[in-house]
């Protein structure tokens, strides 16, 4: 991305509202009209609906430091709270960070005249209701639920559990994986934002599948580790401590719902992509082994020269070197992708490890990389 000389307000919290009224508002934009060299530029201003979550919580905390974007809306996802309340009460780690009252789900105060952008974080069939209105009242959203992951229709019963009803929504939504769909995402006005299982997969095997360095009889196989957040805030019984602690779980064989986006985004077909999930004891952070066969004889040189190429204008991915190879703890709390590699001696079977932070490169990180692309910042503005 071309770098661009704007100017953007500093850091400010407000006290009280989960929407600014109309003043504070007015005072955002004309900070924001102040000029540096000459270039003139307003704040986008944000709304976020799923502020209780945890995807939630990261963007807000991503949002807080950001130099061009201001928060002044906060919604929960209406499921179950009804009462507003100081979004720290769910969230103490952001006391002194922001300090907007949390309002329950009303998406007809959802507004152009106060909004630029909508964040959802919310159920996969919330946000197929809520994106509709949004669109047509002239909003721009980034939905990090999977309700407008896939261009098919018809998949959302097999994969989601529910018949989708935003054909029109749907068809013009772009999936947004920053590095591989740049352009689009910057005209976008509905961003899917991708799971966090498929941000690593995608990423490791793009640069080989491009290349067509890939045995296609060969089937690729996914071996992925999460941590808890992964699954979302709500309890249940296999995410208790008691049941997580000291074990390691598969789950989700043929079955996982990022396995659809994987194959859509790689043109891949079912049977060619293998994908085994599981649970680890840990908070945060995917690390991801992808076992492979190439279609003839590569050197180790020329792997890493293919990766280094392919993400060279990449931020937020980094390509380790042979034979060190990424970890979560290098990842937990960053916005990056970090891929390595190793190979045996024939030169023809390839193991590729991602990892990354779920909540971060894996949502919220991913979701602000993309929201830097459709305002015209440079994609790592805000998230190093």
């Amino acid at each position: 991305m071309h770098n661009m000389h704007n100017y953007y307000i500093g850091s400010r919290s407000f006290q009280g509202k989960g929407c600014l009224v109309k003043s504070e508002i007015q005072e955002i934009e004309k900070q924001g009209r102040e000029a540096v060299g000459g270039v003139k530029r307003q704040p986008v201003r944000v709304g976020l609906v799923g502020a209780t979550g945890y995807a939630g919580r990261e963007l807000m905390v991503l949002l807080s430091r950001h130099p061009g974007a201001r928060l002044v809306h906060l919604m929960s996802s209406g499921r179950h709270r009804r009462e507003s309340f100081p979004i720290e009460r769910v969230h103490p780690s952001l006391r002194k960070k922001e300090s907007l009252i949390c309002v329950p789900l009303r998406e007809s105060e959802l507004r152009r005249e106060d909004l630029d952008l909508v964040f959802l974080s919310t159920p996969h069939d919330a946000s197929v209701e809520l994106i509709p209105p949004l669109l047509e009242r002239g909003l721009r959203v980034i939905d990090l639920s999977g309700g407008f992951r896939l261009r098919n229709a018809e998949l959302y019963p097999k994969w989601y559990g529910f018949e989708h009803h935003a054909p029109a929504a749907l068809e013009e939504a772009v999936y947004g994986v920053t590095e591989l769909a740049g352009e689009a995402v910057q005209r976008a006005r509905l961003v899917a934002n991708p799971g966090c299982y498929a941000t690593a997969a995608i990423l490791a095997l793009a640069p080989l599948l491009e290349a067509g360095w890939l045995l296609k009889e060969a089937e690729i196989i996914c071996d992925a580790k999460s941590g808890v957040s992964g699954a979302g805030r709500a309890p249940n019984e296999t995410t208790h401590f008691v049941e997580v602690n000291e074990s390691c779980r598969a789950y989700g064989l043929f079955s996982h719902r990022h396995v659809p986006e994987i194959l859509q985004a790689l043109h891949l077909d079912e049977e060619q992509f293998r994908f085994t999930p599981h649970l680890i004891p840990i908070t945060r952070g995917i690390l991801a082994s992808l076992y492979l066969r190439l279609e003839k004889k590569r050197s180790r040189e020329e792997v890493a020269g293919l990766f280094e190429k392919f993400y060279g204008r990449a931020p937020l991915v980094r390509v380790y070197a042979d034979p060190t190879l990424p970890e979560i703890k290098a990842v937990q709390g960053t916005q990056f992708c970090d891929l390595g590699f190793s190979m045996d001696e024939t030169g023809r079977r390839l193991t590729v490890v991602s990892c990354l932070d779920n909540l971060g490169k894996g949502a919220a990180g991913q979701a602000v990389q993309n929201m830097n692309l459709m305002f015209g910042w440079d994609e790592e503005t805000g998230l190093l």
